[in-house]
């Protein structure tokens, strides 16, 4: 597992550090010890024994842990050193790559963490990728924890709520946890061969409790409604295998093809976490359509025991005729005109907002305050010059840079970033044949902020080609900035394209599952509404701030670039879920009668209070993920829980039915030159019993 973010389409970020690891070998992580006394200052010989102490045990480290460093006594520098002379900093780089370092920098902490207990007089700290990223995965652990006691306590209520009965509520919940220990097992084994984002494991865990809790919950719920209705338990386990189980395996059909998209993106981050989440999708569906089968044969009817008073009486109810969400629909469905222009207006209303959207990546300035990491942070970008940490590399190749004509663009380059405060001193070298030189200049800013982001692209867009204009050489602007510069731009670049395959995989596949042009075009309308919807009250928390303290969520400058398409392939995949199974019943009921009208209705107050259970469930768990620390869980989770939300409600409860009754039988149009498209039908083929209303089932 690792926290490094790659591209794999060789962008100029990457294709700088290519240049330089040819010249330099692997790249280094670098470190900074940061050491500061509030009474005494480096002139005192107290102060000095304590760093080169410290400086000492550091260096005494293994050469495959820490290659070297050095120190203000050492080196007499006193860019070293604070302007009040209380600060001063110990520059290490770390060995091996990044993965490397990632692995190493704990005994660098347990040093650090020694001097800090030994002497309450100093303030001893570490900042560096790989300190922040070892803070972040611990940071990551902790929320998953704290997504799991959150989401999976509310789960159990809503469970037993549905169901009434504590085994029936704990059968989902056993199966979401299975799901995502073989999801862990086999994610672990293609490790073996793949890198995986550390963050991997909190999308499998996220996934895996929202959509195997609910395919589950579908199954128990029919399972139960067929015994309800007189069949003997094989009998009902058949049925519920005829019907609940084919709309699973499409459902999760639906939400892989979505996510397949993730894959086409040539980032490491949105395919490891793709793949994540595709491998516990179809564990879960396996876990379902095998095990759940299998439990439900060893329980039989003990799956309704512990029984809990007043809830849970629906069950059984196939019809469900009269109750509340059969007067809202059919209200919805008397005035199919005002509804849907009412839905849309409030979907559209709560997008507007996404207009603003900035993207970019969560850097060490959107960690908690608390964190060691943030107060290093802080203390560098006060009193020294954070982006030394991770300089910007303009990185020239020629064949011979000390040509007159290459250093005079040098030249002219660093008389322009002269001009401007924002940028450092700059640094030059050569490799040994005089091929590549580097020029490292440090922007004293977050190297994620929007600031550092600006001044790359002054580099890139400005500066360095007014520089060297009529230079006949390859000038590549790298560093950390222009990588997450790449990465946000490659995530744009890529995202019309990963719409167009999602939508044009699930068009095809709903079209054969419900033979008709009609449903999937209405349904990927509405899922679109609902994404942006979704995206929209993401800017308006995170970005806007509105609301966001009374959530308990943090207020930042940038949605990170990946949530908004991660958001998009997990919605959509999760709305067609919830539309299969909602679609299956009316078209089911459709078959039998050929009444358009009822069927929704029928479709409709049969499944939504399955569906707003699991809308539920699902909201907890993302909620509870975004009840996190990291800003990106926040994101994640906040976006995907607010479309969830509306997705079972506005969109089910209201697009939905006003849609289809205004489009009557047409809903079920297919054209005849399509006719010939195999018949894969979520309903299967199963036929009531004749009892008093079996037909409603």
């Amino acid at each position: 597992l690792t926290t490094e973010i790659r591209l794999t389409n060789n962008p100029e970020s990457e294709r700088a550090k290519t240049l330089l690891e040819e010249w330099r070998g692997e790249d280094h992580d670098d470190e900074i010890v940061i050491v500061q006394s509030e009474d005494l200052t480096v002139d005192d010989s107290v102060f000095q024994a304590k760093v080169e102490t410290l400086f000492a045990e550091i260096s005494a480290l293994d050469d495959d842990i820490v290659l070297g460093g050095t120190n203000y006594y050492q080196s007499g520098d006193e860019t070293l050193v604070s302007q009040d002379r209380h600060i001063t900093i110990m520059p290490f780089a770390m060995a091996g790559d990044e993965l490397d370092a990632d692995d190493n920098i704990g005994e660098v902490l347990s040093i650090t963490d020694a001097a800090n207990e030994e002497d309450g007089s100093f303030l001893v700290m570490v900042s560096g990728g790989a300190s922040i990223n070892h803070e972040v995965q611990h940071i990551a652990e902790q929320d998953l924890t704290k997504g799991e006691m959150i989401g999976v306590p509310i789960a159990l209520v809503v469970l037993v709520l549905v169901f009434g009965a504590l085994t029936a509520a704990v059968v989902p919940i056993v199966l979401g946890f299975v799901s995502i220990l073989v999801a862990v097992g086999l994610t672990a084994l293609f490790g073996q061969v793949f890198q995986f984002s550390f963050f991997v494991t909190n999308v499998i865990t996220m996934m895996g409790l929202a959509v195997g809790i609910d395919y589950s919950l579908f199954i128990v719920s029919r399972y139960r409604e067929e015994r309800a209705l007189g069949l003997a338990k094989a009998e009902a386990i058949h049925a519920a295998g005829a019907t609940a189980s084919r709309a699973v395996f499409f459902s999760g059909m639906t939400v892989v093809f979505a996510l397949l998209g993730m894959l086409l993106v040539p980032s490491t981050i949105f395919r490891s976490l793709g793949a994540g989440a595709i491998i516990v999708v179809i564990v879960s569906v396996g876990v379902s359509l095998t095990l759940l089968p299998a439990i439900i044969g060893l329980l039989g009817d003990r799956i309704n025991s512990l029984r809990v008073p007043f809830v849970g009486r629906a069950i059984g109810k196939a019809d469900h005729e009269g109750g509340v969400w059969d007067r809202i629909t059919r209200a919805v469905m008397r005035y199919p005109v005002v509804s849907l222009v009412a839905a849309v207006g409030v979907l559209i209303a709560l997008a507007v907002p996404y207009l603003d959207i900035n993207t970019g990546s969560a850097g060490v300035s959107t960690l908690p305050r608390n964190t060691d990491s943030y107060e290093a942070f802080s203390l560098l970008q006060e009193e020294f010059n954070f982006g030394a940490i991770a300089p910007t590399d303009i990185v020239i190749s020629d064949g011979d840079v000390t040509r007159p004509d290459v250093q005079d663009g040098i030249e002219r380059l660093r008389a322009s970033l002269a001009g401007d405060p924002l940028y450092g001193e700059p640094t030059f070298e050569t490799s040994p044949d005089n091929s590549i030189g580097l020029l490292s200049v440090a922007i004293n800013a977050d190297p994620t902020s929007d600031t550092a982001t600006e001044a790359v692209r002054d580099l890139r867009g400005e500066l360095v080609p007014a520089a060297f204009e009529g230079v006949d050489a390859e000038v590549l602007v790298g560093g950390r900035t222009a990588s997450q510069i790449d990465y946000v731009d490659t995530t744009g670049d890529f995202t019309p394209i990963v719409f167009v395959f999602v939508l044009g995989l699930s068009f095809v596949l709903l079209t054969i599952v419900f033979r008709s042009l009609v449903v999937p075009l209405k349904a990927m309308l509405m899922n679109l509404l609902s994404v942006g919807a979704s995206y929209g009250a993401l800017v308006l928390v995170f970005q806007k701030g509105f609301g966001n303290e009374l959530l308990g969520l943090q207020q930042v400058d940038v949605i990170e670039a990946w949530v908004p398409l991660w958001t998009f392939s997990i919605l959509f995949g999760l709305s067609m879920d919830y539309h299969v199974f909602l679609l299956s019943r009316i078209r089911e009921r459709f078959n039998k009668t050929g009444d358009n009208t009822e069927s929704v209705a029928f479709g409709v107050r049969t499944t939504a209070g399955l569906i707003t259970g699991a809308a539920l469930i699902m909201a907890s768990v993302f909620g509870g993920v975004a009840l996190g620390d990291l800003v990106i869980f926040q994101q994640m989770g906040f976006g995907l829980a607010v479309a969830v939300i509306l997705d079972a409600t506005i969109v089910r409860s209201v697009l939905v039915p006003s849609a289809m009754a205004l489009l009557g039988r047409a809903n079920w149009y297919l054209p005849p030159v399509l006719r010939w498209l195999p018949e894969f039908r979520t309903e299967g083929d199963h036929q009531q019993p004749a009892t008093r209303g079996a037909e409603a089932s």
